[in-house]
């Protein structure tokens, strides 16, 4: 591969593609639910609830698109078709396991957070007239 220099910030650069692909919740789960072995489609959806099948389906087409995942039917009646990462896919175990670490250890926190922050901007938003004209002041907008 040539050495190319690779920056998410850049609107054209392919790897802003990657990030987006990878930091998609779908994707996230998927592959942490991949992680412990090949799975199959209805087990995938059983496992992540609120998943469509229609989107499951894009998303795993997708990861196939991009090496993450690897798609692999079995002859039979009807045919089998199992999911399993790729050698690539697996170099996202890691960090995607630590964002579901992050995330399942500090929801309190967050949703703590959020309330705190409804709480206050729910307090601060008023509507004023002055003549003709009115101001709604929203949090960090005004109009």
């Amino acid at each position: 591969m040539p050495d190319t220099q690779w920056n998410v910030f850049f609107a054209d650069c392919p790897s802003r593609t990657s990030l987006a692909r990878i930091a998609n919740k779908w994707t996230a789960m998927i592959v942490i639910y991949l992680a412990t072995g090949p799975r199959r489609f209805g087990n995938i959806k059983k496992e992540l609830t609120g998943i469509s099948a229609k989107v499951l389906t894009d998303t795993l087409r997708a990861l196939e698109r991009d090496g993450i995942v690897n798609r692999e039917e079995f002859p039979g009646i009807p045919v089998r078709v199992e999911y399993r990462l790729t050698d690539l896919g697996e170099t996202l175990i890691e960090p995607l396991s630590a964002l579901r670490q992050w995330a399942e250890t500090y929801a309190a926190d967050v949703m703590q957070a959020q309330a705190a922050y409804d709480t206050k901007f729910s307090q601060c938003a008023s509507t004023e007239t002055t003549g003709n004209r009115q101001n709604k002041t929203l949090p960090h907008i005004t109009i």
